[in-house]
C-alpha cells in the first residue's frame, strides 16, 4: 500500500456535518476506499525513496511555505501520516483550514511565539488570568517575548507596531472567567488573536467562528480525554500554518505518531464525553453553591466540566481527604481530578499576580469526570468536612523577575 496514501490531506470531499459526525469520521473518510477500518500507525521515522530529485524539491516547496509536502512522506520532522490524520480531524471540529500537533501545549504556544517574534513581533498583549506556564513563559521572557497585561477592555489600548500576537483563555485556567471573544477580536485589528480553547473544547466554543486566527489546545486535556497522552495542536488558516510547521520541523516539538493515534481515537467521543461531563459538574456547582462550607463557586456560563471554588475552611486538609476524586494536576480526563492551583499549576506566577488575576489561596480547581454524581458528591461532601480546619499560610514563592 502506498504510504501517503494513508495521508488524512486527500482528495475526499464531505458536505457539512453535526459535530458529532465530524468527530467520529473526520481524519477518517479514506479508510473503507482503503479495505481500512481503524486508522493505521505508521511508525516511520524516515522513508526510502530512490528518487531524489523529487525529494529535493519537496523539500524545497516545504522550505518556500511550510506546505505538507506532495507524494510520500520524507521525514518524520517534516510530518507523519498518523499525525496528519489528527491534525485535519481538528481542524474540521474548529472550523479551520488546517492544524498543526506538537509534542505539548506549550510546545505549540512557544511555536506561536517563535513564529511571531522571527517576523521582529515580539510584543504580546495577554489577559490574565491563563494557564501557569503560559503565564511564566511570557512574563519571564524566556523566547524574547515582551507582555503587557491587561483586561479585555483595554486590548486596543495596549497594541503596539510591534505587537505580534493577543492571547486569552476563555474559560480561564483557573478561574473560568469568560472573555467576549468576538468582541476581543474587533479590538485586535490585524493583530492574530490567539484563544487558548483548552476547557470548553469545539464542543462548547469554536474560536474562529467569533474571529481569533489561532486556536490553541492543550490536546493533553479533553482532546486525548484518558491522561495517557501529552500533546498541543494550533487550530488556524493555511497561511499560518505553514510558518508553524516550519517552526515545528526546525526546533523539533514534533508529535508521537502514537500520541496522533490516541488524540484521533479520543476525538471520535469528544462530545459524549464533554456533554456527559459538563452536566454532572452543572449539579455540582449547583451544590456546591448552596454548601456553608464554601465561599464561592465558579463555573462558566457556557457550561463545561470544570468547577472552581474557594472553600472557608483548609483547601488543602480537602486535597488530603479526597478518596474517589484523584488529588491531581491536569484535567479533561475520564476519572475526576482535583489540585489546588496556588500550590502547583499556578505556583510559577508570582504571589501578588496570582491572586491579582483572582486565583486566591483558598481556590480549588476541579476537572469533572464521567462518574456518578452521587458517588462524587460524597466524596466531595466528606473532603470538605475534613477542610474545615483553618488555612495555615504558605510560604511565598521567590518572586520571579519579570520584564518590561
Amino acid at each position: 500500500m502506498d504510504t501517503a496514501s494513508l495521508g488524512a490531506h486527500d482528495d475526499v470531499r464531505t458536505p457539512p456535518r453535526a459535530l458529532a459526525t465530524e468527530a467520529v469520521h473526520a481524519g477518517r473518510d479514506d479508510l473503507a476506499r482503503q479495505g481500512l477500518h481503524a486508522p493505521p500507525i505508521d511508525l516511520s521515522t524516515t522513508y526510502p525513496s530512490y528518487d531524489s530529485r523529487g525529494e529535493a524539491a519537496r523539500i524545497d516547496a516545504f522550505a518556500a511555505t511550510g506546505a505538507e509536502p506532495d507524494g510520500p512522506p520524507v521525514y518524520g520532522r517534516l510530518g507523519n501520516p498518523t499525525v496528519a490524520r489528527f491534525e485535519t480531524a481538528l481542524a474540521r471540529l474548529e472550523g479551520t483550514e488546517a492544524a498543526v500537533a506538537f509534542a505539548s501545549g506549550m510546545a505549540a504556544l512557544s511555536a506561536v511565539l517563535l513564529v511571531r517574534g522571527s517576523m521582529g513581533l515580539r510584543h504580546v498583549v495577554a489577559v490574565r488570568p491563563l494557564y501557569g506556564c503560559s503565564d511564566h513563559l511570557l512574563t519571564a521572557g524566556l523566547l524574547g517575548s515582551e507582555v503587557t497585561w491587561t483586561d479585555p477592555a483595554g486590548v486596543a489600548d495596549a497594541l503596539r507596531p510591534d505587537t505580534g500576537l493577543v492571547l486569552v483563555e476563555s474559560p480561564a485556567n483557573p478561574t473560568l472567567a469568560e472573555v467576549d471573544l468576538r468582541a476581543v477580536a474587533h479590538a485586535c485589528g490585524s493583530v492574530p488573536l490567539l484563544v487558548d480553547n483548552t476547557f470548553a473544547t469545539p464542543v462548547l466554543q469554536r474560536p474562529a467562528e467569533q474571529g481569533a486566527r489561532l486556536v490553541l489546545h492543550s490536546a493533553t486535556k479533553y482532546l486525548g480525554g484518558h491522561g495517557d497522552v501529552l500533546a498541543g495542536v494550533v487550530a488556524c488558516d493555511e497561511e499560518f500554518a505553514g510558518r508553524l510547521r516550519q517552526m515545528r520541523f526546525a526546533t523539533g516539538g514534533v508529535l508521537h505518531p502514537l500520541a496522533g493515534y490516541l488524540l484521533l481515537r479520543g476525538l471520535s467521543t469528544l462530545p459524549v464525553r464533554v456533554r456527559a461531563a459538563s452536566a454532572t459538574a452543572a449539579e455540582l456547582a449547583h451544590r456546591l453553591a448552596a454548601d456553608p462550607r464554601v465561599a464561592r463557586v465558579h463555573y462558566p456560563r457556557i457550561g463545561g466540566a470544570m468547577v472552581s471554588f474557594e472553600v472557608h475552611g483548609d483547601p488543602h486538609e480537602v486535597i488530603a481527604g479526597v478518596r474517589l476524586i484523584t488529588p491531581a494536576v491536569s484535567l479533561g480526563s475520564v476519572d475526576t481530578l482535583i489540585q489546588h492551583p496556588a500550590s502547583i499549576s499556578h505556583r510559577i506566577v508570582d504571589a501578588e499576580d496570582r491572586r491579582g488575576a483572582g486565583v486566591s489561596d483558598r481556590l480549588l480547581r476541579m476537572s469533572v469526570g464521567l462518574e456518578d454524581v452521587e458517588d462524587l458528591w460524597s466524596d466531595l461532601d466528606q473532603a470538605l468536612t475534613q477542610g474545615r480546619g483553618e488555612l495555615r499560610e504558605q510560604p511565598q514563592r521567590t518572586r520571579t523577575r519579570q520584564r518590561s
